[in-house]
């Protein structure tokens, strides 16, 4: 049997429309890795970078140890240290991060997979999928509601139904997986995989001659067609051990390749910094030279009407403020999104804020849908509030949440007993004597 080695890359990009990068990746001879952060103020960048760093510890001879038990040990770890990171700064409260690895032993994968980052295998020139989205259109596919090239283009597309969230309802799916000779994974956030189609991933996979290049290309071709996220791609490549090594490969020096917000040591919103543009400038020895432009609009004694421009200035201010707020306010209403109300999903008309003694939205139409009854991750983006883009979008969104509610099976209706239809009988001749019955 042909003793195997991985080869492997990391490569990272912000895209073209973020101003962090949320992504972490880790790719050795060992193990490889993507975790997408989400939470945007909330630190999504943290959830990310925690998790990446510790199931990066598994990078490292594991002797008497299962592999899958050892990567399922470490996805548990992450998952409670990012609760603990929450407990003790509330301000990263909503953070999460999927995760993507695979752990190899020299002879099989362990493998984790928990939200929607994917693990593709190209195996003899073909491209398999070989882990599942645990998102909302996924499971709409899986009940043969709509098509794979429908859940690509659905609005929702992004809807997780399973992600790291500090909590201990969503486990990620631990498996195995036989490699061969000269299979390569490419393990990427949805930042690849919403913005480049899956068969123009299978031909630059096949056609690249290494695997450097085509993670070059594909982070490529997922900001050409626009980088609305940040794309992270990560290659492992199996091939004879006894192989020369390419000096050209980025893991030719063995080294392991870190990338995104793990490698950038990201820190929560609540940790401040100072800039050097904020040092006080007392703390300047040199002496300022006197700009004339400084003296030429030097302050001067007020005018007697200072007073008058004043009440002028504010008078101005107050009206484009009112007129803004209307304008704003009949913005507002054109808005709608789907919560809960009374226990049940509803359409609200307006937006989501609170602000004392002003009501910016109300129940435009309350559903029979029990939010209890929703996927527990899904009942608590109800009860948060999920955006619609218009009355349509959100009638989509509340007919989507409708297939998860089980149709209620209805009773049997007893068969009328003999002495039952005398008495209807009695009750009809009654009634055709002018009798009343009440029903």
């Amino acid at each position: 049997m042909t003793s195997l080695r991985l080869d492997y890359v990391a490569l990272t990009d912000v895209g073209l429309r973020r101003s962090t990068n949320q992504d972490s990746g880790y790719a050795s001879n060992r193990l490889i890795a993507v975790a997408d952060g989400m939470g945007g103020a909330a630190a999504g960048d943290l959830a990310s970078a925690e998790t990446m760093n510790i199931v990066r510890e598994l990078d490292r001879d594991l002797p008497d140890i299962d592999p899958l038990d050892a990567l399922g040990r470490a996805v548990a770890h992450a998952n409670r240290r990012l609760g603990e990171l929450v407990r003790e700064d509330p301000a990263v409260e909503g953070m999460g991060t999927t995760l993507e690895a695979m752990l190899w032993d020299g002879h099989q994968f362990a493998t984790a997979h928990i939200g929607d980052s994917r693990a593709y295998l190209l195996r003899d020139g073909e491209l398999h999928q070989i882990s599942t989205d645990h998102t909302f259109v996924q499971s709409l596919v899986e009940e043969g509601k709509i098509t794979p090239e429908e859940a690509r283009v659905h609005p929702h597309r992004s809807l997780l139904l399973r992600v790291m969230l500090g909590r201990d309802d969503n486990e990620a799916d631990l498996d195995r997986f036989e490699g061969r000779l000269g299979d390569r994974f490419l393990l990427c956030s949805d930042g690849l995989s919403d913005m480049v189609d899956a068969d123009v991933i299978e031909t630059v996979l096949r056609d690249s001659e290494t695997i450097d290049l085509a993670a070059t290309e594909l982070v490529r071709l997922a900001l050409e067609a626009g980088g609305h996220d940040n794309v992270t791609v990560v290659i492992g490549e199996l091939v004879d051990a006894a192989s020369d090594l390419d000096p050209h490969l980025s893991s030719a020096d063995g080294r392991p390749q870190l990338v995104g917000a793990a490698s950038d040591g990201p820190r929560p919103p609540s940790e401040h910094r100072m800039g050097q543009s904020e040092a006080p400038a007392a703390m300047s020895s040199t002496p300022r030279a006197v700009d004339p432009e400084e003296i030429r609009y030097a302050p001067r004694e007020p005018s007697r009407w200072r007073w008058v421009r004043r009440a002028l200035a504010l008078a101005v201010v107050l009206g484009v403020l009112a007129v803004g707020a209307f304008y704003a306010y009949q913005w507002s209403q054109d808005q709608y999104y789907v919560a809960e109300s009374d226990g049940n999903v509803a359409i609200y008309r307006g937006v989501q804020v609170d602000i004392p003694g002003l009501t910016l939205s109300s129940v435009e139409e309350r559903t029979d849908i029990p939010t209890d009854e929703l996927p527990e991750f899904t009942a608590r983006q109800v009860r948060a509030g999920i955006d619609a883009t218009d009355r349509t979008d959100a009638d989509q969104i509340v007919s989507d949440l409708a297939s998860f509610v089980p149709e209620p099976t209805p009773s049997p209706t007893p068969s009328p007993s003999p002495d039952a239809d005398a008495d209807a009988d009695d009750e009809s001749q009654a009634a055709g004597a002018g009798a009343v019955v009440r029903r």
